[in-house]
């Protein structure tokens, strides 16, 4: 690797840009705007139905189980993001904690629900829009949805933070008056406060296995604090700001969750949907006609938003392995001159989000979360590893925080990821498959070390 395109330590990097360099420009603010609008508030709605027909009704219960696994992953990442400030998240963790080999399969992994995270915002705005306004088919909102977000991500970090103030007020609005008008509809009638937490009274609502599988599709709701991480190398203090943006956006997107997924459950107590896809239309009609309107403005708002960030995210991922010589340098490893920004891998991700126009939303949900663990997982284990067993932090209270903390987070994260269908494993291991060979073919057959990248300067 040449002495351009290696990453250098954050206090020597200036605000101008090169071929191998971001622009440091994001404080705590946008970055946890950022993660907040990767998560969007309103993706509760996005697997509303599904997730509430698999577990009979205890969707809060999932999102608590859920909740619990993400707060020991994202003080994970917090630490990690701390200890290794660079593009790459997952990749770059498990990279230089377990070697290139590893590095290179997790973070293939982690680009499955990456490049499918941005496919589902696509996907699910077709359907609503399409719901409104039948004339017009899925696939012209899709492909008009994937145009403008390739444009703003193209020109910058700094117009996709912008853009993230506007699609975030518009969610608020939306959460605050459907938590006003859920209590309205609900006073003067009894109501049971504990049937969120115990289901509807079907079969599903006692099985917990279920109960588990849908806690693990939910983990796609989290993949926020993992994108924060990924803006390291742009952010200012990134060993201050990004740790603290990675635990803001965690707890605070999990208790919304939980909010929005209690009181819509309040509302309408049942399990049974016209269609599992748009659950959340019938859900909402109860709160207000009207408030559907705004709910389609805030989700296609939030839709766009989270396809925005996560695109964002998956090209600096490209970028990452493009750099330091996994994927093809020429093609994915250099930021353009103009605009600072990775523009062939952000062409790249949206060729490939096309495929929303045929694929299903069960299968890209449990697809997203199938990778997103695997990378959960690996990043627990790069905290014991890295601080544990290399840097030999076990004194005083080092042993519960590099040994005992990370080790449950594994455990957990591998139990949710164990969860899911069965048929996920089959795609992901297909994908997995398809990366070792291509790690194979870089490495020729392991006669080559993997490429790694450079932190030692």
């Amino acid at each position: 690797m040449s002495d351009g395109e290696h990453l250098v330590n954050p206090t020597q990097l200036t605000a101008q840009v090169t071929e191998g360099r971001f622009k440091r420009v994001l404080g705590t603010p946008s970055l946890v705007l950022f993660g907040l609008v990767y998560m969007v508030p309103l993706t509760v709605f996005t697997t509303y139905g599904i997730v509430t027909e698999l577990t009979g009704g205890r969707l809060v219960d999932a999102y608590l189980i859920t909740l619990v696994v993400m707060l020991f992953t994202a003080r994970s990442y917090a630490r990690m993001s701390g200890a290794m400030p660079y593009s790459g998240s997952a990749y770059v963790y498990t990279q230089q904690s377990f070697g290139g080999a590893i590095g290179f399969l997790v973070g293939w992994a982690l680009l499955l629900d990456y490049l499918f995270l941005p496919m589902i915002n696509y996907l699910v705005l077709g359907l609503y829009m399409n719901a409104y306004f039948p004339a017009i088919p899925n696939w012209v909102w899709i492909v008009v949805s994937i145009a403008i977000v390739t444009v703003l991500n193209i020109v910058g970090i700094i117009e996709v933070a912008r853009a993230n103030f506007v699609i975030i007020a518009v969610q608020t609005v939306f959460i605050v008056l459907f938590l006003v008008f859920s209590i309205a509809t609900l006073s003067g009638h009894h109501v049971d406060l504990l049937a969120p937490l115990t289901g509807d009274g079907s079969a599903n609502s006692g099985d917990t296995p279920k109960l588990f599988q849908g806690a693990a599709i939910l983990a796609l709701s989290f993949l926020g604090f993992d994108a924060v991480s990924t803006l390291s190398e742009e952010a200012k203090d990134s060993q201050r700001t990004v740790p603290r943006a990675i635990m803001i956006v965690t707890l605070g997107a999990g208790l919304i969750f939980i909010i929005l997924s209690y009181f819509a459950q309040l509302i309408f107590p049942s399990n049974h949907f016209k269609s599992a896809d748009t659950a959340s239309t019938q859900v909402i009609a109860v709160a207000g006609e009207w408030l559907a309107v705004l709910f389609i403005a805030g989700y296609v708002a939030g839709a766009l938003g989270s396809a925005l960030t996560s695109q964002a995210s998956v090209a600096r991922i490209l970028f990452a392995m493009g750099r330091d010589g996994v994927l093809p340098r020429p093609v994915f490893g250099h930021l353009n001159k103009r605009f600072g920004t990775p523009v062939v891998a952000i062409c790249i991700v949206s060729a490939v989000s096309l495929i929303a126009i045929w694929i299903d939303l069960t299968t890209l949900s449990n697809m997203i979360s199938f990778g997103a663990l695997i990378a959960f997982s690996f990043v627990n284990l790069s905290v014991f590893v890295h601080f544990y067993i290399r840097d030999k932090q076990r004194s005083g209270w080092a042993w519960l925080n590099n040994l005992v903390l990370p080790l449950v987070g594994f455990a957990l994260t591998v139990w949710l990821w164990t969860s899911l269908a069965p048929v996920t494993f089959l795609i992901g291991g297909s994908w997995l498959v398809v990366g070792l060979i291509i790690l194979l073919i870089v490495t020729r057959f392991f006669r080559r070390p993997t490429p790694m990248l450079d932190l030692t300067e």
